[in-house]
């Protein structure tokens, strides 16, 4: 039976959660509140003309075709970022989870790459993937293949979604790792005694175990891909070429910081909350009936 906390002064639990809240309502709610209300203004670069619009932003926004082609980048990013990178991460946590000699410094060296900033990663990949002194740029000239992500959109797209997925991997390991080691072993050894091979043990056993862990870092991955990659993409391609990895965090950007268009840039921030919202909660409503606790 377990034990109910009882605090003797009701304004204790008040207090001890103050600070989380004021922190909450100071760097989300009151800035979101702030796009809420600009998004239906229209004002001039230096905010001495404002006039109220309504919806017209909104309306604007999505009968423009480069936010739909936005839409559609964004899309085919979020899912290649976070599939590679739970994919390769699930692999990793496999391995490691084996006894093998110096797997410490293996876990080590794996996880060092999520302490490495956005921009940084991006210049990272860039010595590798640049089109006139890269390493792999070379390699495939060598083969007679043209690489060049500064000119093709393919090659773009390619470059930052590897680049976003290598710098999120670090993360997912941790996870998978910890959800590896706290799975019994004694499941696994009886399904090994039943003559289960080792590939039938992990879809069967292991992977359903994992799926709490699992349907965790689908959401953090999903909301990692449409917002914390701005930094990769900025450092990589700024969006190019020809808008082919412009994604609707960086577009928010674009339009509010180049092109000082701030009402339709809060209107797309708001459009950006909202559907991540809700596919949260469509995955907490439809993917979490899979996941067994």
């Amino acid at each position: 039976m377990r034990k109910r906390v009882i605090f003797k002064n009701q304004a204790l639990p008040y207090l001890l959660l103050a600070p989380q809240i004021a922190i909450t309502a100071v760097f989300f709610f009151w800035p979101a509140g702030q796009a809420v209300w600009q998004s239906l203004l229209r004002e001039d670069a230096f905010g001495l003309n404002v006039e109220f619009v309504g919806l017209e932003n909104f309306a604007d926004v999505l009968s423009d075709p480069f936010y739909l082609n936005a839409v559609r980048n964004t899309v085919v990013f979020s899912v290649s970022v976070t599939a590679l990178s739970m994919s390769v991460a699930l692999g990793l946590a496999v391995l490691a989870d084996r006894q093998i000699r110096a797997a410490t410094v293996y876990k080590t060296l794996l996880i060092w790459p999520y302490a490495i900033a956005p921009a940084v990663a991006a210049v990272l990949w860039l010595f590798i993937f640049h089109p006139s002194f890269g390493l792999f740029s070379q390699a495939l000239r060598g083969l007679g293949i043209p690489w060049d992500y500064k000119l093709n959109g393919t090659h773009a797209m390619i470059l930052v979604v590897l680049a976003s997925a290598w710098k999120q991997v670090s993360y997912n390991f941790i996870f998978f790792l910890a959800g590896l080691q706290s799975i019994p072993k004694s499941v696994i050894e009886a399904a090994a005694i039943d003559g289960a091979g080792e590939t039938r043990r992990f879809w069967t056993i292991v992977f359903p175990l994992l799926s709490p862990t699992t349907f965790f870092l689908l959401v953090v991955n999903l909301v990692y891909a449409f917002f914390d990659t701005f930094g990769v993409i900025h450092a990589l391609t700024q969006g190019g070429p020809g808008k082919a990895t412009e994604t609707l965090i960086y577009k928010v950007y674009a339009d509010g910081v180049q092109n000082l268009n701030f009402g339709a840039s809060s209107a797309q921030s708001v459009i950006l909350m909202a559907a991540v919202i809700l596919l949260t909660m469509v995955q907490f409503r439809y993917v979490e009936r899979k996941v067994h606790y």
